[in-house]
């Protein structure tokens, strides 16, 4: 921020996808921004202090400017890169972008993101009868997802317009850990792989664990 505004403070886990979308929005347009951990396995998030003065809903990512909170990582990627690049200047484009956003949100994360969790930090052994019924649902939507972002990456490099915006940045926080879940593989989705290749190759890009 170049405005005189006070260094967002971004409340995360760093192993979330949706919080680390907030790190690459920031680092791609070159924005400082301080980070508070969290771990939420150990119910970090779920604390008197962190209901009471970060986010009463108890989830994260949080970008905190000044006195002011904002949840919901999308919303928080749209602040940092409202009016640069990351943010089509047509109009067409910019709602384009915003629907993959939605996609992202409704359709990609709630499956893809959700099984990784389960699969990978909970464990399938410690899964609820609830959610052990889910998972080929879940895995199946998630399949859907993937195929329709390959059949789209195959004609076109990014997912609006020519360059990248902050449609590519919301679906490559969880898409390009997916096989983590160890229920989605990358070599089935080629179109993809090459475009998580463009986004890697990005100046100022950070990795998911910096």
């Amino acid at each position: 921020m170049t405005d005189g505004a006070p260094v967002p403070i971004l409340h995360e886990d760093p192993v979330s996808g949706n919080c680390y979308k907030i790190r690459l929005t920031a680092a791609l347009l070159g924005m400082p921004i301080e980070r508070r951990e969290y771990d939420i396995m150990k119910g970090e998030t779920r604390t008197p202090a962190f209901l009471s003065g970060v986010n009463a809903n108890g989830r994260i990512p949080v970008l905190q400017v000044g006195t002011r909170f904002l949840p919901e990582s999308n919303a928080a990627c749209w602040y940092l890169a409202d009016s640069s690049a990351l943010v089509p200047a047509d109009r067409f484009d910019r709602a384009d972008m915003l629907r993959w956003m939605f996609f992202e949100q409704y359709n990609h994360e709630p499956n893809v993101a959700t099984l990784r969790f389960w699969m990978h930090f909970v464990g399938r052994d410690k899964l609820t009868e609830f959610q052990r019924v889910q998972v080929e649902p879940k895995w199946m939507a998630g399949t859907a997802a993937l195929k329709l972002m390959d059949q789209h990456l195959a004609a076109n490099d990014w997912f609006v317009g020519s360059a990248v915006t902050l449609a590519d940045v919301a679906l490559f926080a969880y898409t390009h850990v997916c096989e983590d879940s160890g229920c989605f593989h990358l070599a089935d989705y080629p179109a993809v792989r090459r475009w998580i290749a463009r986004v890697e190759g990005l100046p100022d890009f950070v990795a998911m664990k910096d």
